[in-house]
């Protein structure tokens, strides 16, 4: 598969939540996420995300979401792409810091479920099926 992923695959791991690690650590070292850090969040958040029969993600919450970015050690200084200052974040709880970022960030702005469907789209065309937005303002 030529995808903006590189063809990656998921290891086929039983669990759904090895799955996702393996989908954040991926999608980490690929750097799909970024310049479309907003996008990548608002998919995580509202969206239901699987690859064949596998589902990765139906859609995560707030809080959930922050701890598997602090699980996998996303790089902190994707908050500036949402125009946060890490400066201004919690430094040393990663979790409060994600959580902190995740709620500025306006995910469920009409700005966030544009680049939303960017990155939706990017996710496709890499191999992944990815569900439709929610209605605004449900995320």
């Amino acid at each position: 598969m030529d995808s903006a992923l590189g063809g990656m695959e998921l290891a086929g791991r039983s669990s759904p939540m090895d799955e996702l690690a393996d989908f954040l650590d991926q999608l980490k070292t690929k750097k799909l996420a970024e310049g479309n850090f907003l996008g990548f969040l608002n998919v995580l958040i509202g969206r239901r995300i699987s690859l064949g029969e596998s589902i990765i993600s139906n859609g995560l919450g707030w809080r959930d979401l922050a701890g598997w970015l602090k699980k996998v050690r996303w790089d902190p200084e994707m908050v500036r792409e949402l125009g946060i200052d890490p400066l201004e974040l919690i430094p040393r709880d990663r979790q409060r810091y994600w959580f902190a970022a995740i709620s500025r960030a306006g995910v469920d702005s009409l700005k966030g479920a544009e680049a939303g469907t960017r990155f939706a789209a990017a996710l496709t065309s890499a191999g992944y099926q990815v569900g439709p937005a929610p209605k605004p303002g449900l995320t």
